[in-house]
């Protein structure tokens, strides 16, 4: 589906607050609130918006514990072993990647023992070879 730049302006705003008002919303755009709100339904009914989600304070998430797991997957086991991540609470993101590794997890744990039960389960996940973990110590910036 083709975008035009109203929609990406309008994807921007609710990538900043996507609890913002659609008056608001349209405001800010100089749209109606009713093209506003059809633009938002269309780009719902499409799939470019998948979902909206919560934003935890900065301050919270600076006290946890986050590393990146990179992880090596046996031939054939890929689906098995994303859905065994899929299901640990602690994996906010999975990507597939190019490279050394077949997985890069970003997981959040309250402490460090927590993260270190949790690199030995997701170790364990059968079809998985081998895991590195990465702890992040601060993040730089992030858009």
């Amino acid at each position: 589906m083709r975008i035009s730049a109203a929609d990406e302006q309008l994807l921007s705003l609710l990538r900043e607050d996507a609890r913002a008002s659609t008056a608001d919303i349209a405001r800010r755009l100089g749209l109606s609130r009713t093209t506003v709100q059809n633009r938002i339904a269309r780009l719902e009914q499409n799939g470019v918006i998948r979902g909206y989600t919560v934003r935890v304070d900065d301050e919270l998430e600076r006290n946890r514990i986050r590393a990146h797991i990179m992880i090596t997957v046996r031939p054939r086991q890929m689906t098995l072993v994303v859905k065994a991540l899929q299901a640990m609470h602690e994996v906010r993101v999975l990507y597939s990647v190019s490279g050394g590794h077949d997985l890069i997890a970003l997981v959040v744990t309250s402490t460090v023992g927590e993260m270190d039960v949790l690199t030995d389960r997701i170790g364990a996940i059968e079809g998985v070879e081998r895991t590195n973990t990465s702890i992040i110590l601060s993040t730089k910036f992030e858009r």
